[in-house]
């Protein structure tokens, strides 16, 4: 595979600040500035202008985001074993910096609160909403419903409706049958979610058939992203239109994840680009962030954006059919996104399968969680 000269001297610099051993970059656009990365994993430059520009904080207040996020994502599972069955979901509060931890029952206060978690008494526990969410996957939504999660924050299972078709018989149908099922609310999204593959076009991209999608992350052996974007054998090639290897795993619907085997010639490392826009990110492990944390997204459409988590273990029901387990998140995203990489901070969340809107006007983008796909097919994460 071959590489501009100027590309393969920025890298050997790379490699020699930072000791990675390998490193992969796009085009002529080379990694920028690792030294500051390998300084402050948690709080690169490129996390931290993107997150300014996107969620509207000083730099200073961004990076104590995301020293607040990493204590919370610390607590919530000792958290959640000490709440036991009264244990009602958590989040992330940007308000008080605290991770929030709803309980059914206040003699689990105490003990949870102790562990540096602030309590909300609640109704209904994490397990009642998740057989409520449960019993709605078993049914068939119209295409005017979007989606439906567990919301520990509402302590309800929410579905979203389309707006412009909330009034439909079908929607008002699935809507009653759901309601039936457990505790429901009714949210409403301007768009249906929609993938976000694309056809060939220029950029830092992979390619399969006439298909544009963007590498999740690095694990031994090639990498992941997004099930939709190409099928169990289909050939992938890279940036330069070289051979680069094979889906050897993919699941779309039900999933949106996938398994790409790489071909020698090739390597991985534990890197997000930053497309020349931000420096590029180390991946340290994937830790996974709560709801309500900060997290951002890189894609060789957008390059990077930034949001904040809004629901976990949502289905979405594309056009194609619903994906289960999927986490919500602000994030804008594009076509030829799909596949890309979700943070939080220097921990790796999940790939970027679809949303509604756009990066000039705004939207929602849900992803595929990082863990499940390592869990699937028995992939090892490539960290720093």
């Amino acid at each position: 595979m071959k590489r501009p000269a100027a590309l393969r001297t920025a890298l050997a610099a790379l490699l020699l600040t930072t000791g990675w051993g390998a490193a992969h970059a796009s085009g002529a656009q080379a990694a920028v500035a690792p030294e500051r990365v390998a300084a402050t994993p948690s709080a690169s430059a490129g996390l931290l202008v993107a997150m300014r520009r996107d969620l509207g904080l000083t730099a200073a207040e961004a990076e104590e985001r995301l020293r607040a996020e990493k204590a919370a994502t610390a607590v919530e599972r000792p958290a959640r074993e000490a709440a036991g069955s009264a244990f009602a979901g958590s989040w992330f509060d940007p308000a008080t910096g605290r991770l929030v931890v709803a309980v059914t029952d206040r003699a689990e206060e105490a003990e949870v609160r102790a562990l540096g978690a602030d309590t909300r008494l609640v109704r209904h526990s994490a397990a009642a909403l998740d057989r409520a969410k449960a019993r709605i996957d078993a049914l068939g939504a119209p295409s005017g419903v979007a989606g439906w999660h567990v919301d520990p924050r509402a302590n309800s299972v929410v579905v979203t409706v389309v707006r412009a078709e909330r009034d439909e018989p079908a929607v008002r149908a699935f809507v009653d049958r759901a309601r039936a099922g457990g505790p429901v609310t009714v949210a409403e999204t301007a768009e249906a979610p929609r993938t976000y593959a694309a056809g060939t076009v220029g950029g830092d991209p992979y390619y399969t058939g006439n298909v544009r999608c963007s590498i999740g992350f690095s694990v031994h052996g090639g990498f992941v992203t997004a099930g939709h974007c190409g099928r169990a054998g289909a050939a992938v090639r890279g940036w330069d239109g070289s051979a680069m290897g094979t889906f050897h795993g993919s699941s779309f619907p039900g999933d949106d994840y996938a398994y790409v085997g790489i071909h020698s010639g090739w390597w991985t490392v534990p890197v997000v680009l930053g497309w020349g826009t931000v420096p590029d990110q180390l991946v340290r492990g994937s830790a996974e962030a709560p709801v309500g944390a900060s997290i951002c997204r890189s894609g060789s459409t957008t390059r990077w954006h930034c949001g904040r988590v809004l629901a976990k273990n949502e289905t979405v029901n594309y056009s194609q059919g619903a994906v289960h387990q999927m986490t919500k998140t602000s994030v804008c995203a594009e076509g030829g996104d799909s596949g890309g990489s979700f943070l939080s901070g220097d921990q790796a969340q999940g790939v970027t399968s679809g949303g509604w809107g756009n990066c000039s006007s705004g939207g929602e983008t849900w992803f595929q969680p990082v863990n499940e796909i390592l869990n699937r097919y028995g992939l090892r994460l490539h960290t720093a």
